[in-house]
């Protein structure tokens, strides 16, 4: 029963299975992101009022 395996075509029509396994070395929380996205927000806004004056 066990040499009963279902083996899929060799082919898979253009999918890639990327394994789940694999872990990165630098790992962020949601929240994290979150603030570095609203401080980059932040420091567009104001490079567009008073960037002007700085050059």
């Amino acid at each position: 029963m066990a040499d009963n395996k279902i083996q899929l075509p060799s082919g898979m029509g253009g999918l890639i299975r990327y394994s789940e396994n694999s872990t990165s070395n630098i790992q962020f929380k949601p929240g994290t992101i979150v603030l570095f996205i609203i401080l980059v927000i932040i420091i567009e806004i104001m490079l567009h009022t008073w960037g002007g004056k700085l050059i």
